[in-house]
C-alpha cells in the first residue's frame, strides 16, 4: 500500500527552537560559531556528529565538500569515509530521540511490489515504507533531512512513535530481497516480453528455420548431382562476403575518422554533476579484484555522486569474499545475481541495471583499468550532444600485447577495431556494434530498447545495432580502458567462440524482418550489418577453404597441368581476396598505432596466417555451439586464472567451456 499523506514529514511546521540540540550560536565554541557563518546548515548538525564521533574539523570538511558536490552532509560525511551509514543512523535517531533499525526483515514490508522495485533504482535520498510487525504498523524512515525530521518528530510525537530510522541502503537491500523473483523475470523477460522481434530467445524465426532447412536439404543434394555448378555458387558467395570485409576496412584507411576530442575543457562545477552509476560484471575473478578496485578509485567523480555495482553470481562465493576482503568504499556496492534464466553477462547486467540510481550508465569488466577521466569526458559529450546520441564507447587498449604471438595479434586487432573501424563508423554515423565494456550510456534510453538481450552471447554487438533500430546513436570518445588479451589457446578459443556465435545470433535476429531492417538503418548501416555481423564469421568460416583451392590449383598449375578457365578464375580470384584480405588488415591496424608502437609489425605479418586460422577453427567451434549449446556462455579467465589456465597436454586440441 502507498505511504498516507499524513505519515510524510510536515514542511510548513513552524522551528521548534533549540529541541535535540539545535543550541542557539551563545552555547557554541567560536571555531564553531566561525563554522556556522560559513556554513550555516551545519548548525543543525552539530549534535549529531557529536554523537557519531565526527570532529569539529571533519565536519568543517563534510560541510564544504556537500556545498560542493551540491550534497546532503549525511552523504558526504560516508562519501569522505568520516562515519558509516549505520553509525549516521543511529546518531541521528540518538539525537532526536527516536527508535532506529539497522536491519529490516523483507517480508514486513507493505506496499506493492511494482513500487519497491521503483524505489530500489530511484536517486531519492529520503524514502518512507511501511513495515507490519504483528499487529503494529511502523513507518521505515530513510532521510538525511535532519531538520524536516525534528519538525515531524517535534510536532506531531503521536506519529513520531511510529517512525523507525534507517539507513537507505539497507532499506535498499530490503527491498530488493522483497522483489527479487521480480527482478529476475525482469532481468531475463522484459526484452523478450516488450519486443520480442529482438530477443535472442529463439534462434531463429519460422521463415528463416525453414530456409536453413531447405539449405541443410538442398545443398548436398546440388552438391552431389552438379558438383562444379554446386562449388561455383557457393564460392561465389563466399568471395562476396570475404571481400566485403576487405573492401570495409580498405574505406575506413582510406579516409579514417577525424580525431575525437578529449576531455580538455572548463572543469564543471561538481554540483552540476548527475550521479553515474559503474556496473561491473565478475564471475570466478577473485584474482583481480583488488587491482579493479584500485582502479575504480581513481575515477575522477566526486565519490558522493558515484554508484558503483560491483555485478557477482549469488553462488561465487570466492569472488565476493574478495571483495569484501578488499574492504571498498561505501559507493561501491555488491549485487548478487540469483541463479535464475540463462547464466550470462547481460542477464546479470539487466539484474543489476535495476538496482542503479545514475542517470548516467557505464560498463566495465572485471580486468579493465578506464582512464579516471573518462565518465567526465562521457559527460561532456553527452551535454554537448543531441538526445539521440544514446551511447559513447571508450577505445579498448591491450596492456600486454608483447607476452605471447596470441597477445601481440589480439592487441593489433584491438587497435584496427577501437582506433580505427569504430571510429569510422562513428564519424559517418553507421550503425556501430558495441564493444564489450566501457560503453556509456543515458539510462533512460538503454531502458527503452529493453537493456541487454540475456539470451544473446554478444550482447554488446546486438545493443548497438537495437540501439540504432530504435532511432539512437553511438558515437565514441578518446580516453581508453586498459584491458589484458588472452595470451593462451586455451583461453583465446572460448572467447572468440563465444564472439563469433554472438555475432550470428545477432545477425539472425536483426535479419528476421530483413526490409524493415532496411528502413530503419538505412543502405549503408543495412550493409554494414551483413558485413560486421555475417560477413566476419563468413569470412573466418572460408579462410581455409580459400587457401585450400589456392593451393590445389597452384600445386596443378606448378606441375605444368593445364587449368581451365573456371580453375584459372578461382585461383586469381582466392589469391587476390587472401592477399587483399592480409593488407587490410595489416595496414588499418598499422595506421591505427601511435609510431612508437608500430615495433614487432614483423611478428604479426607471420603469425598473421596462424591466427587467423585459429580464427577460422573458432568459427566452425561457433556454429556448432550455435546448433547445440546457443546460450552457453564461455567464461573468459583472467589475472592469475587465465595465466594459470592451461588444458593438460592429452587435451590441448580441445577447448573445454569453462562454465555453463
Amino acid at each position: 500500500m502507498s505511504i498516507d499523506p499524513r505519515d510524510a514529514l510536515p514542511v510548513h511546521v513552524p522551528h521548534r527552537g533549540a529541541l535535540h540540540g539545535f543550541a542557539p550560536s551563545a552555547a557554541l565554541s567560536p571555531a564553531r560559531r566561525w563554522a556556522n557563518r560559513v556554513f550555516p546548515v551545519l548548525a543543525e548538525w552539530w549534535g549529531v556528529f557529536e554523537r557519531g564521533g565526527i570532529t569539529d574539523d571533519q565536519a568543517v570538511r563534510i560541510a564544504a565538500s556537500a556545498e560542493r558536490n551540491g550534497t546532503s552532509l549525511p552523504v558526504e560525511a560516508v562519501a569522505l569515509g568520516h562515519a558509516t551509514e549505520e553509525r549516521i543512523t543511529l546518531a541521528i535517531a540518538d539525537e532526536l530521540g527516536i527508535e532506529a533499525r539497522l536491519t529490516v526483515d523483507p517480508d514486513s514490508l507493505a506496499l506493492p511490489d511494482s513500487q519497491a522495485a521503483a524505489l530500489i533504482g530511484s536517486a531519492r535520498s529520503t524514502m518512507f515504507v511501511k513495515m507490519n510487525e504483528g499487529a503494529e504498523t511502523h513507518v521505515l524512515a530513510a532521510t538525511d533531512r535532519l531538520r524536516d525530521l525534528a519538525h515531524h518528530v517535534g510536532s506531531t510525537p503521536h506519529a513520531a512513535e511510529r517512525l523507525r530510522l534507517v539507513p537507505v541502503t539497507v532499506l535498499r537491500s530490503a527491498l530488493a530481497a522483497r522483489v527479487t523473483h521480480l527482478l529476475e523475470n525482469i532481468a531475463t523477460f522484459d526484452l523478450f516480453t516488450r519486443h520480442p522481434a529482438y530477443s535472442a530467445r529463439t534462434v531463429v524465426n519460422a521463415w528463416q528455420g525453414c530456409a536453413l532447412g531447405a539449405l541443410a536439404i538442398g545443398l548436398p543434394v546440388a552438391v552431389w548431382a552438379w558438383p562444379a555448378f554446386a562449388f561455383a555458387a557457393l564460392h561465389i558467395v563466399f568471395t562476396l562476403f570475404f571481400f566485403s570485409c576487405v573492401v570495409l576496412r580498405f574505406m575506413a584507411l582510406a579516409k579514417p575518422a577525424p580525431a575525437v576530442g578529449g576531455a580538455a575543457g572548463e572543469r564543471p562545477c561538481p554540483a552540476d554533476l548527475p550521479i553515474y552509476s559503474v556496473l561491473v560484471a565478475l564471475y570466478k575473478e577473485a584474482d583481480v579484484v583488488g587491482e579493479l578496485i584500485a582502479a575504480l578509485r581513481k575515477l575522477d567523480w566526486p565519490a558522493s555522486k558515484l554508484d558503483i555495482k560491483l555485478v557477482c553470481e549469488a553462488d561465487d562465493n570466492a569472488t565476493i569474499a574478495a571483495i569484501r576482503a578488499a574492504r571498498p568504499p561505501p559507493y561501491m556496492q555488491v549485487v548478487a545475481v540469483p541463479d535464475f534464466g540463462p547464466r550470462t553477462k547481460p542477464k546479470a547486467l539487466n539484474y543489476a541495471l535495476q538496482t542503479c540510481r545514475g542517470e548516467f550508465i557505464v560498463l566495465y569488466d572485471a580486468e579493465d583499468k578506464p582512464h579516471p577521466g573518462q565518465l567526465m569526458e562521457a559527460w561532456r559529450r553527452f551535454r554537448s550532444s543531441p538526445p539521440a546520441v544514446a551511447c559513447l564507447q571508450a577505445p579498448l587498449e591491450i596492456t600486454n600485447g608483447d607476452e605471447t604471438w596470441i597477445a601481440r595479434l589480439f592487441a593489433f586487432e584491438y587497435s584496427a577495431l577501437f582506433r580505427g573501424l569504430l571510429p569510422w563508423l562513428s564519424a559517418r554515423q553507421l550503425i556501430l556494434p558495441l564493444g564489450g565494456t566501457s560503453n556509456h550510456f543515458r539510462r533512460a534510453t538503454l531502458e527503452e530498447v529493453g537493456g541487454w538481450d540475456p539470451y544473446n552471447v554478444t550482447e554488446d554487438a546486438d545493443l548497438g545495432a537495437r540501439l540504432m533500430r530504435f532511432g539512437y546513436r553511438t558515437e565514441t570518445i578518446s580516453l581508453p580502458t586498459l584491458e589484458e588479451a588472452p595470451t593462451t589457446r586455451g583461453v583465446w578459443v572460448p572467447q572468440r567462440t563465444r564472439w563469433f556465435k554472438g555475432w550470428l545470433q545477432s545477425w539472425l535476429v536483426h535479419m528476421r524482418a530483413p526490409t524493415a531492417l532496411y528502413r530503419e538503418l538505412g543502405p549503408k548501416s543495412f550493409l554494414v550489418v551483413q558485413v560486421v555481423f555475417g560477413g566476419m564469421v563468413i569470412s573466418a568460416l572460408v579462410h581455409p577453404i580459400l587457401l585450400a583451392t589456392i593451393a590445389i590449383v597452384g600445386a596443378d598449375l606448378i606441375q605444368g597441368k593445364s587449368l581451365s578457365t573456371f580453375q584459372s578464375t578461382l585461383l586469381v580470384v582466392d589469391t587476390i581476396n587472401i592477399a587483399c584480405g592480409y593488407v587490410s588488415f595489416w595496414l588499418l591496424g598499422w595506421h591505427s598505432r601511435a609510431p612508437g608502437e608500430r615495433r614487432g609489425m614483423r611478428k604479426i605479418v607471420l603469425c598473421t596466417l596462424f591466427y587467423w586460422m585459429l580464427m577460422s577453427y573458432a568459427a566452425w567451434r561457433s556454429v556448432i555451439h550455435l546448433y547445440r549449446v546457443p546460450h552457453l556462455w564461455e567464461k573468459t579467465p583472467h589475472g592469475a586464472t587465465a595465466a594459470a589456465f592451461r588444458p593438460p597436454p592429452a587435451h590441448r586440441t580441445s577447448a573445454e567451456p569453462l562454465s555453463a
